[in-house]
């Protein structure tokens, strides 16, 4: 109860949050479908080269910080983020700039979710509001398994009839169940992100342990090449040796290293090729194949999907989008119950110890 009552707040704002990010990639493509997509064309690709160039031409100051690729999907723009979040998308047969998006309200619900908007330490609560969660998740439902089989059909619908207080129980108890596995497939997931620990842990129960990388790949790239060039020759290198990608992102992780990630079509277990470069000389540090996937590396690439219901299709995630919001709904309710308990204890049984008077005066 208590846990509930310091969390509620917290655990309300991550399922709000998390209910709306399910569909962030629908929302996106929908509300932004002129900066996506341009005409489909028979050109063919223009290069990274010349849109980094581009990009370079139109913000000589900006710091790349992410690029996109998705040169199979006719007419889907090249995107490129800068340090301040700003998204600049380019014709992919032009390499002209077709339009630029700052931060938007998506943006806003993502750093809610994740961090609570306050950094390192929001992530810190977040990560431990979210342990709790499933805490309760899994004791409520031991309270709320009923001891006989008639209060087990009782404890399966909801009293629409009985009083107000009734239909706050029914609703936090019955809604919980139903939504309890959801919500703690979405809060184990979230672990995930959340602490190392839980990595090691599923090392541990699967026997295995995370791929950290190839290092005895073998790749060559100038390093006297300027940045455009030099992300051009890894792009070119990479699509041609592993073919069939539908995605290719770049994206600066730290100081010195790139990360370029290849997703190709895949129905479960994300199929995913990965590869860290160093960034200043474009030489290959190590790389990850999906082929040589072992069980820790096949949750890894699960976990995301599973976090967000897209595992399962758009029917998971109009599920994941009805757990989070009935676990918005259980603080709520939980507090509502607790502060009418509190209430109900407060309230001096005058009528009672008036009978006890009268009696003892007989």
């Amino acid at each position: 109860m208590w846990l509930g009552l310091v969390t509620g707040i917290i655990v309300f704002v991550i399922c709000i949050t998390g209910s709306v990010y399910v569909f962030e990639e629908e929302i996106r493509n929908a509300s932004g479908k002129e900066l996506m997509h341009v005409e489909p064309s028979s050109q063919p690709f223009i290069g990274l080269e010349q849109i980094i160039l581009n990009f370079q031409k139109i913000a000589p100051k900006e710091k790349i910080t992410s690029i996109r690729i998705t040169e199979n999907e006719p007419g889907a723009t090249i995107q490129i983020l800068n340090k301040k979040k700003k998204i600049f998308y380019f014709n992919p047969y032009t390499g002209s700039l077709v339009g630029k998006q700052g931060r938007d309200w998506l943006n806003g619900v993502y750093d809610l979710h994740t961090s609570l908007m306050l950094g390192e330490t929001g992530k810190m609560i977040q990560g431990w509001s979210v342990v709790i969660f499933l805490l309760m998740l899994v004791t409520g439902l031991v309270l709320w398994y009923p001891a006989r089989i008639k209060q087990a059909k009782q404890s399966l619908t909801i009293k629409w009839e009985a009083s107000l207080k009734r239909k706050i129980y029914d609703l936090h108890n019955v809604l919980g169940f139903y939504a309890s596995i959801f919500l703690i497939i979405i809060a184990l997931t979230g672990t995930y992100f959340a602490f190392s620990g839980v990595k090691a842990a599923v090392g541990f129960v699967t026997h295995s342990k995370l791929n950290e990388g190839d290092n005895s790949m073998k790749f060559v790239v100038d390093p006297k090449a300027n940045l455009a060039a030099r992300y051009n020759t890894i792009y070119k290198t990479l699509t041609k040796t592993y073919p069939g990608a539908v995605s290719v992102t770049f994206s600066i992780r730290k100081k010195d290293e790139m990360r370029v990630r290849m997703i190709y079509p895949y129905q479960w277990s994300r199929k995913q090729n990965t590869f860290f470069f160093n960034q200043k000389t474009g030489e290959l540090l190590r790389g990850k194949l999906y082929q040589n996937n072992n069980a820790a590396d096949t949750v890894e690439a699960a976990n995301y999907d599973l976090h967000t219901g897209k595992f399962f299709g758009i029917i998971g995630k109009i599920l994941w989008l009805l757990a989070s919001l009935v676990g918005a709904s259980l603080p709520v309710t939980g507090f509502i119950m607790w502060w009418n308990k509190r209430k109900a204890k407060k309230k001096p049984k005058k009528k009672h110890h008036h009978r006890v008077l009268n009696k003892s005066k007989a």
